[in-house]
């Protein structure tokens, strides 16, 4: 029967992203990479890029990692729409760093640092998330 949540989605965790400068590398069997100023991720659903990293400045829509604010200090990257990349089908769900108070997302999932710091500790390659409500 269950407990009557229904699935939003299951994606598999991919790479953790993270600012040298702000935080140590996180404890996670997951492949690390630090972030640098210029990097960037494509949303612009009719790039050869889309939904991939890219370097900045970056002429096609974007968004960019390195933010003034915290959120993506430490960024898990999640399987969605990458494997086929589809043009239009929606670009970056990443696991990251929850505002002030929980504001909301653009479409993203976000967890108290010291809970996603918590959750990277026990991810392995093939590790899925699955979000329901």
């Amino acid at each position: 029967e269950g407990d009557g949540a229904s699935p939003v989605g299951v994606w598999p965790v991919r790479n953790v992203f993270y600012r040298p400068d702000r935080v140590e590398p996180p404890v996670t069997s997951l492949p690390l990479v630090p972030l640098k100023p210029y990097d960037g991720w494509c949303d612009a659903a009719n790039h050869p890029l889309y939904n991939r990293p890219v370097s900045l400045p970056f002429a096609a829509s974007h968004e960019k990692l390195w933010r003034d604010d915290h959120v993506y200090d430490v960024i898990v990257e999640l399987g969605y729409n990458d494997d086929p990349v589809e043009a239009g089908r929606g670009s970056a769900i990443f696991l990251h760093i929850a505002r002030p108070n929980y504001e909301p997302t653009e479409g993203c999932i976000a967890l108290e640092k010291s809970d996603l710091l918590a959750a990277l500790e026990l991810m392995l390659p093939g590790t899925e998330i699955e979000i329901s409500f």
